[in-house]
Protein backbone atom coordinates (compact mmCIF):
# COMPACT_ATOMS: atom_id res chain seq x y z
CA UNK A 1 0.00 0.00 0.00
CA UNK A 2 1.32 3.42 -0.93
CA UNK A 3 2.10 6.02 1.73
CA UNK A 4 0.83 9.58 1.30
CA UNK A 5 3.28 11.83 3.12
CA UNK A 6 1.90 15.35 3.57
CA UNK A 7 4.42 17.90 4.83
CA UNK A 8 2.95 21.24 5.95
CA UNK A 9 4.45 24.33 7.50
CA UNK A 10 2.08 25.32 10.30
CA UNK A 11 -0.76 23.49 11.96
CA UNK A 12 -4.53 23.47 11.98
CA UNK A 13 -5.55 25.66 14.90
CA UNK A 14 -9.34 25.80 14.50
CA UNK A 15 -11.41 22.74 15.35
CA UNK A 16 -13.40 22.80 12.09
CA UNK A 17 -10.19 22.53 10.04
CA UNK A 18 -8.99 19.68 12.26
CA UNK A 19 -12.29 17.85 11.82
CA UNK A 20 -12.24 18.29 8.04
CA UNK A 21 -8.68 17.01 7.90
CA UNK A 22 -9.50 13.97 10.05
CA UNK A 23 -12.48 13.12 7.85
CA UNK A 24 -10.41 13.09 4.65
CA UNK A 25 -7.55 11.27 6.37
CA UNK A 26 -10.06 8.58 7.43
CA UNK A 27 -11.43 8.32 3.89
CA UNK A 28 -7.93 8.10 2.41
CA UNK A 29 -6.92 5.18 4.65
CA UNK A 30 -9.01 2.92 2.38
CA UNK A 31 -6.46 3.59 -0.36
CA UNK A 32 -3.18 4.51 1.29
CA UNK A 33 -1.34 5.10 4.52
CA UNK A 34 -1.54 8.77 5.50
CA UNK A 35 1.26 10.55 7.30
CA UNK A 36 0.93 14.26 8.03
CA UNK A 37 3.93 16.16 9.34
CA UNK A 38 3.33 19.67 10.64
CA UNK A 39 6.48 21.78 10.73
CA UNK A 40 6.95 24.83 12.91
CA UNK A 41 6.44 28.25 11.36
CA UNK A 42 9.59 30.31 11.79
CA UNK A 43 8.06 33.54 13.07
CA UNK A 44 11.04 34.42 15.22
CA UNK A 45 12.97 35.76 12.24
CA UNK A 46 12.23 39.17 10.72
CA UNK A 47 13.94 38.46 7.41
CA UNK A 48 11.57 36.65 5.03
CA UNK A 49 14.39 34.92 3.16
CA UNK A 50 15.74 33.59 6.47
CA UNK A 51 12.26 32.30 7.37
CA UNK A 52 11.98 30.50 4.02
CA UNK A 53 15.52 29.14 4.37
CA UNK A 54 14.94 27.67 7.85
CA UNK A 55 11.50 26.30 6.97
CA UNK A 56 12.95 24.93 3.73
CA UNK A 57 15.68 23.00 5.51
CA UNK A 58 13.00 21.42 7.69
CA UNK A 59 10.84 20.57 4.67
CA UNK A 60 13.73 18.88 2.87
CA UNK A 61 14.35 16.59 5.87
CA UNK A 62 10.85 15.14 5.45
CA UNK A 63 10.78 14.43 1.71
CA UNK A 64 10.26 10.78 0.83
CA UNK A 65 9.68 9.07 -2.50
CA UNK A 66 8.16 11.18 -5.27
CA UNK A 67 7.58 14.76 -4.13
CA UNK A 68 5.18 17.44 -5.31
CA UNK A 69 5.11 21.05 -4.14
CA UNK A 70 1.89 23.04 -3.98
CA UNK A 71 2.81 26.21 -5.81
CA UNK A 72 0.60 28.86 -7.37
CA UNK A 73 2.83 28.74 -10.45
CA UNK A 74 2.62 24.95 -10.71
CA UNK A 75 0.72 22.85 -13.22
CA UNK A 76 -3.05 23.09 -12.94
CA UNK A 77 -4.61 19.68 -13.38
CA UNK A 78 -8.24 18.70 -13.73
CA UNK A 79 -9.35 16.16 -11.13
CA UNK A 80 -8.97 13.39 -13.70
CA UNK A 81 -5.46 14.55 -14.67
CA UNK A 82 -4.44 14.78 -11.01
CA UNK A 83 -5.75 11.23 -10.53
CA UNK A 84 -3.48 10.05 -13.35
CA UNK A 85 -0.50 11.84 -11.75
CA UNK A 86 -1.18 10.06 -8.45
CA UNK A 87 -1.71 6.72 -10.17
CA UNK A 88 1.41 7.00 -12.34
CA UNK A 89 3.52 8.04 -9.36
CA UNK A 90 2.28 5.12 -7.28
CA UNK A 91 3.59 2.68 -9.90
CA UNK A 92 7.19 3.76 -9.36
CA UNK A 93 7.44 4.68 -5.66
CA UNK A 94 6.03 3.52 -2.33
CA UNK A 95 5.68 7.07 -0.95
CA UNK A 96 4.24 10.22 -2.47
CA UNK A 97 5.12 13.43 -0.63
CA UNK A 98 2.93 16.51 -1.01
CA UNK A 99 4.38 19.74 0.39
CA UNK A 100 2.58 22.89 1.52
CA UNK A 101 5.09 25.63 2.30
CA UNK A 102 4.86 28.45 4.80
CA UNK A 103 2.99 31.73 4.53
CA UNK A 104 5.92 33.31 2.65
CA UNK A 105 6.31 30.39 0.29
CA UNK A 106 9.38 28.18 0.10
CA UNK A 107 13.07 28.72 -0.48
CA UNK A 108 14.71 28.38 -3.87
CA UNK A 109 16.46 25.30 -2.51
CA UNK A 110 13.08 23.60 -1.97
CA UNK A 111 11.86 24.70 -5.42
CA UNK A 112 14.98 23.21 -6.98
CA UNK A 113 14.73 19.98 -4.98
CA UNK A 114 11.04 19.42 -5.79
CA UNK A 115 10.75 19.62 -9.55
CA UNK A 116 7.05 18.77 -9.78
CA UNK A 117 4.76 21.61 -8.77
CA UNK A 118 0.98 21.43 -8.53
CA UNK A 119 -1.46 24.33 -8.43
CA UNK A 120 -5.12 24.22 -7.46
CA UNK A 121 -5.71 27.53 -9.21
CA UNK A 122 -4.34 31.05 -9.40
CA UNK A 123 -6.01 32.16 -6.17
CA UNK A 124 -4.05 32.28 -2.95
CA UNK A 125 -5.58 30.18 -0.17
CA UNK A 126 -4.91 30.22 3.56
CA UNK A 127 -2.72 27.26 4.47
CA UNK A 128 -5.53 25.61 6.43
CA UNK A 129 -7.84 25.67 3.41
CA UNK A 130 -5.05 24.63 1.02
CA UNK A 131 -4.48 21.54 3.15
CA UNK A 132 -8.15 20.59 3.08
CA UNK A 133 -8.31 21.16 -0.69
CA UNK A 134 -5.22 18.99 -1.10
CA UNK A 135 -6.73 16.20 1.00
CA UNK A 136 -10.07 16.39 -0.81
CA UNK A 137 -8.54 16.42 -4.28
CA UNK A 138 -6.23 13.54 -3.38
CA UNK A 139 -9.18 11.54 -2.02
CA UNK A 140 -11.09 12.35 -5.21
CA UNK A 141 -8.08 11.15 -7.25
CA UNK A 142 -8.06 7.80 -5.46
CA UNK A 143 -11.83 7.49 -5.97
CA UNK A 144 -11.43 8.22 -9.69
CA UNK A 145 -8.63 5.67 -9.98
CA UNK A 146 -10.68 3.10 -8.08
CA UNK A 147 -13.84 3.69 -10.09
CA UNK A 148 -15.70 5.05 -7.07
CA UNK A 149 -18.93 7.02 -7.20
CA UNK A 150 -17.67 10.06 -5.26
CA UNK A 151 -16.40 11.77 -8.39
CA UNK A 152 -19.01 13.13 -10.78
Amino acid sequence: MITLNIVCVGNLKEKFWQEASKEYEKRLTKFCKVKITELAEQNKYENIEKIKEVEGEDILKHIEGKAFLLDIGGVQYSSEEYARVIETSSFSVSTITLVIGGSYGVSEKVKQAIKDKISFGKATYPHNLARIILLEQTYRAFMINGGGKYHK
